[in-house]
């Protein structure tokens, strides 16, 4: 097994698999199974949180992503030395419990707790359809021409973002707009953050009352996957690499607001939804 192989991606909550490892994590006890439903936090882009639940009953304490050498070493997270997917390695979900394992061969049911994974995807969806709105939103302060999103607009969100991090129901973004954001274009002069949340805030009402369909594409099943979040919204289908959860449709985020902060050369959207 060169990657544990993952359903979270078409929304499975639940799942019953083979242990097939345990790696020690300090004084914790890390398994690994076949096949998992949950999602781990991802250590090149951490920005959804870890899932919680239970693997054979057993609280899971956090969930992370894992590394493994041809050698057997194991690395945990911010530690991997090597990039996503490299050749070589083992890539895992790893399940941190703090109680001891069942022996390796032994199935053990996997449960995800279903409230705080709808919590987490209508964040992680609301972000995606915030960031897009933003971008359109701020389409006019560009003096060149600059990589368009799937929905023609200049990407801001991916020429500026520093971090993006998932809560329930929401997110947290922060732009960069210093001197390499000038250079390749983006004016930030007179920004007026009331009046660029405003016109945000009336698109996503616009993209939730639409109802568009939410899926993610995946090339196969295993957590390495580069998978590909795809929204039908009015004016296109938008597309954005993820590796996270999300709703089924948009409808299901109910109102969609966002608020700015801008500070010094920071820029800052917090995404509320519910």
């Amino acid at each position: 097994m060169n990657s544990t192989l993952v359903t979270f991606p078409s929304g499975r909550i639940s799942g019953r698999s083979e242990l097939v490892g345990v790696v020690p994590v300090g004084d914790r006890h890390g398994l690994v199974v076949a096949e998992t439903p949950f999602h781990p936090l991802d250590h090149t882009w951490p920005d959804q949180p870890a899932d919680r639940g239970t693997v054979g009953g057993t609280p899971v304490i956090d969930c992370v992503t894992g590394a493994q050498s041809a050698t057997g070493e194991t690395f945990l997270g911010a530690d991997i030395p090597v990039r996503r997917g490299d050749e070589g390695w083992r890539w895992l979900v790893v399940h941190v419990t703090g109680e001891a394992p069942p022996p390796l061969g032994t199935e053990v049911e996997l449960e995800v707790d279903a409230a705080h994974r709808a919590a987490l995807s209508a964040g992680h969806t609301a972000c995606h359809l915030a960031a897009l709105a933003l971008n359109a939103a701020l389409a006019g302060r560009w003096r060149k021409e600059a990589t368009l999103d799937r929905l023609g607009h200049p990407d801001f969100d991916q020429a500026a973002i520093t971090s993006s991090r998932i809560v329930e129901g929401g997110s947290v973004d922060v732009y960069r707009l210093g001197k390499s954001l000038r250079k390749k274009g983006f004016s930030a002069e007179g920004l007026d953050t009331g009046a660029v949340a405003g016109e945000v805030n009336d698109r996503l009402k616009t993209w939730v009352a639409a109802d568009a369909p939410v899926r993610i594409d995946a090339p196969g099943p295993e957590l390495t996957a580069r998978r590909t979040w795809r929204c039908e919204l009015p004016e296109g289908e938008a597309a954005i690499p993820c590796g996270g959860t999300h709703v089924a449709r948009t409808g299901e985020l109910g109102r969609v607001q966002v608020s700015l902060t801008l500070d010094e050369a920071t820029l800052t959207m917090h995404t509320t939804c519910g």
